[in-house]
């Protein structure tokens, strides 16, 4: 019975980064022999416990044999026989198959120090095309590791292409999609996952809504990129120079899926495009189960940011319209959320990427302005009630707006 440190515990270190979680893996043991040394089972579909003190997992070596569709269509086995090299031969990626003995040997049967050198994401062998969840792993880590310069090898991106041409990745429940896309949206280069999606065709067959932005053409004068897929990709990088937040990138995203059903005859102009963008973020969110938060922003960027981009040619009472549809008076977050949106759209276009967007500043001063109003007393300084309270208020709230943006 042997112990080895294992995965990302292992690459972290050799990158040098901070190693968040340790995983191991037990060599020549059988489940009752982890029972009698005090681990507690978790593992479902394979053997995997807890260590009694530090509570880190322990899986025992395992292979696994497809014999199905989809991302858990496998037969385990986890004999005591199997040995390290074979565990490790069943890993995604090279960097993920290197394991770290007590003494601090490394077993690197996949070379996988080597890719980590030349900064390749490269498979381990042929087995990497039975699971179809593994196309958006390497895509995340395309996201997660390309700031320091890694890349998707070719014979890789390859096997991706046709793990996306087999239908295989249909099998993939929308759980199991949306958390890789969750955990993709909060790398240093979310951007980066889509574009690898793309790539590999398997954007097109998740997000065909995103995937069909690519080749849409924008107005020149307001969009020197043209290309609205291009735009997206840029306004992803802004938003992720702008804010971790999730949801915000989320938002970003697809605020603009409204371009790809607009009247080809009318290109590169997409009037309309903001309602047209509304019932497929529906489609999107029903298909992938996007939770709630995340789809209540993106329908708000998604039907207001155009109108968010000329705040300062509003009417007042329409100005008080877009508070009003953001919720602004209880929840001022979703203001905050909206208007990283905004921004990141605004500055996701060819040469202006560093743009002031003071917008933003003006949208609050309106909010300020607007949630100030106090309706108690303007309520007491009257004779006799208004028959209606929520005419009332609208008006006083409009009035206070005015102070702010001029009575046009």
């Amino acid at each position: 019975m042997k112990t080895y440190l294992v995965g990302g515990a292992v690459r972290d270190k050799l990158l040098g980064l901070k190693v968040k979680d340790r995983d191991w893996v037990v060599v020549g043991a059988t489940v009752q022999e982890m029972l009698d040394q005090g681990f507690m089972l978790v593992g479902k579909d394979f053997p995997v416990f807890l260590h009694p003190r530090t509570h880190e997992e322990h899986a025992l070596a395992r292979t696994e044999t497809k014999t199905g569709p989809g991302h858990r269509g496998f037969t385990v086995n986890a004999d005591p026989t199997v040995t390290l090299e074979e565990d490790l031969g069943r890993r995604d990626l090279s960097i993920n198959a290197i394991a770290e003995a007590p003494d601090g040997t490394l077993i690197d049967p996949y070379n996988g120090v080597d890719d980590i050198r030349d900064r390749v994401l490269r498979h381990v062998s042929p087995a990497f095309s039975e699971d179809p969840l593994r196309v958006l792993r390497v895509a995340r880590f395309a996201a997660r590791f390309a700031p320091m310069g890694f890349r998707i090898h070719p014979d890789t991106l390859a096997l991706m292409q046709h793990i996306t041409g087999s239908g295989e990745l249909q099998h993939l429940v929308a759980e199991r999609i949306w958390q890789e896309f969750d955990l993709a949206l909060r790398e240093a280069a979310p951007a980066v996952f889509i574009g690898a999606l793309r790539d590999c065709g398997a954007l097109q067959v998740i997000l065909p809504e995103v995937d069909r932005l690519f080749g849409v053409p924008q107005p020149p004068q307001y969009h020197p990129e043209v290309d609205t897929g291009i735009h997206i990709l840029l306004c992803l990088e802004q938003a992720t120079r702008l804010t971790p937040d999730p949801v915000v990138r989320y938002a970003v995203l697809v605020h603009d899926v409204g371009k790809g059903v607009t009247r080809k005859q009318d290109w590169p102009s997409h009037h309309g495009h903001e309602t047209l963008g509304l019932p497929l973020l529906d489609e999107i969110t029903r298909r992938l189960r996007v939770p709630r938060e995340h789809a209540d922003i993106a329908r708000l960027v998604c039907e207001h940011h155009t109108k968010m981009h000329r705040i300062n040619q509003l009417r007042p009472s329409t100005a008080l319209d877009l508070l009003e549809s953001l919720d602004a008076f209880r929840r001022p977050q979703r203001v905050e959320q909206f208007l990283l949106a905004c921004e990141a759209d605004a500055r996701g276009r060819t040469g202006l990427e560093d743009r002031d967007y003071p917008q933003s500043e003006q949208l609050r001063k309106l909010q300020a302005a607007a949630t100030a109003v106090d309706v108690g007393k303007l309520l007491a300084q009257r004779d006799h009630p208004p028959k209606d309270i929520s005419a009332f208020v609208r008006r006083a709230r409009i009035d206070a707006l005015k102070a702010v943006t001029g009575p046009a």
